[in-house]
């Protein structure tokens, strides 16, 4: 399809856009995950005149399909908008993220035939290790992802970019305390297995087939002492090179795969 012919289509509703208020969802892959997923969307801003390639196409076709405003800027106009400098020529504007409260995650696995499955991040401040591990997650079938309000990254334009859409495939509970979310989530039955490098078991060796949370601690200093101590279980993943630690989103990559392999 041509821009031509998108024009066409969009006539009506393909107007110019002067300022970008809001939340945005950058990058044509996020951008066009979150109109799979049906996310409410309030407009989407374009480059005006830009190529359109397959994803560019199916984001248009989408938001006609969704009446969803279609807005043209110049690039510079855009991009001066753009919060991660990464559009690559489209942007979203949506509503704040939506939360949700940790059992609801857990209600996620009674649409399935598998334990519930979760993963939680004990501090983790960069939106693309958040983009990463969300990204990571939702590939090898956890149920969503538990985060805490402060001293951590939430679902920001730059880690729903990192996760190419995941976030808008994967619920997100945001939390107060951490601590009373582990006691509440073993109270339901959860096993509680986090990542160090100093653990009890190889992550090999732990077993993920029950209902289980893993929990990941942030870039520096890993899991918080409190966390730590209310877990049943520190995984370590055996190394033998130079470094002591792996990055936390490429440590959280390993040990999922090893839960979706035990629980194939």
């Amino acid at each position: 399809m041509s821009t031509l012919v998108v024009r066409q289509v969009k006539m009506s509703r393909y107007s110019r856009a002067r300022k970008i208020h809001g939340q945005t969802v950058e990058g044509r892959r996020a951008v066009l995950e979150s109109l799979r997923a049906g996310r409410d969307i309030n407009k989407i801003v374009m480059v005006e005149g830009i190529a359109l390639g397959p994803q560019l196409q199916e984001i248009v076709v989408l938001a006609s399909e969704s009446d969803i405003e279609v807005q043209a800027v110049s690039r510079k106009e855009l991009e001066a908008q753009s919060q991660t400098k990464k559009s690559q020529g489209v942007i979203a504007v949506v509503p704040d993220p939506r939360y949700h409260e940790p059992e609801e995650l857990m209600l996620e696995a009674e649409h399935g035939d598998i334990p519930p499955f979760l993963v939680m991040l004990d501090g983790i401040e960069d939106p693309h290790n958040l983009g990463a591990i969300a990204r990571t997650a939702n590939a090898a079938g956890a149920h969503g992802i538990i985060i805490p309000e402060r001293r951590a990254v939430g679902i920001t334009p730059g880690a729903v970019r990192a996760s190419a859409g995941a976030l808008e495939h994967i619920k997100v509970s945001r939390v107060t305390n951490l601590n009373r979310t582990i006691e509440r989530l073993k109270d339901l039955g959860m096993t509680i297995i986090g990542l160090d490098a100093d653990g009890d078991v190889t992550y090999m060796e732990a077993d993920f087939t029950a209902p289980t949370v893993i929990v990941v601690g942030s870039e520096g200093s890993g899991l918080s002492r409190l966390v730590r101590e209310k877990c049943d279980h520190i995984a370590s993943i055996p190394m033998i090179g130079q470094l002591s630690s792996l990055n936390a989103s490429v440590s959280a990559a390993i040990v999922l795969y090893e839960a979706f392999r035990q629980r194939l």
